[in-house]
């Protein structure tokens, strides 16, 4: 092994301590809103949950296929490719559990970013709650491959 995979596999030890961060305070957000259910009016503490729910849903899914995924791949000594070529390499790779699935979840977080109408937020829980168990089992996939290779062994599933 090489110092610069060396550097890199510390580069992703730092992401995935990011990464798991992400996921704990996603989870409970998940919790609270689904607690808060479908109404016809939203308090402001309501709203903000919410906001604050797919903000974090984009952010973890960010910092899972950007940084993850892509310290993950260079460690692989694979050559930069587009995102979509990528995922579709991973799953066949068994690094992820599923492209589609990711292209989903990115698809997912690319509306979120370009919400700009908070009310419009309301609409996208629902598939941000449907959606979250997807990108925990791909992260789970993904810590299972890591552990495998031994860049991060015992990494706990999420």
């Amino acid at each position: 092994m090489t110092s610069k995979d060396l550097l890199k596999i510390q580069l992703l030890n730092e992401e995935l301590d990011l990464l798991e961060k992400s996921v704990q305070t996603l989870q409970r957000s998940v919790e609270k809103c689904t607690q808060i259910g479908r109404k016809e009016q939203y308090s402001f503490e309501e709203l903000e949950s919410f906001d604050s729910l797919t903000s974090k849903f984009g952010r973890t899914s960010d910092i899972y296929t950007q940084k993850v995924l892509r310290t993950t791949w260079m460690l692989l000594h694979e050559p930069f490719v587009p995102f979509i070529d990528l995922l579709n390499k991973a799953e066949k790779m068994a690094l992820i559990q599923s492209a589609d699935l990711l292209l989903e979840i990115r698809d997912l977080r690319n509306q979120i970013a370009h919400e700009y109408i908070p009310e419009a937020i309301t609409e996208l829980i629902p598939e941000v709650i449907q959606k979250q168990p997807d990108l925990m089992a791909n992260i789970n996939q993904t810590n299972q491959f890591i552990a495998a290779r031994n860049w991060k062994p015992n990494r706990k599933e999420i």
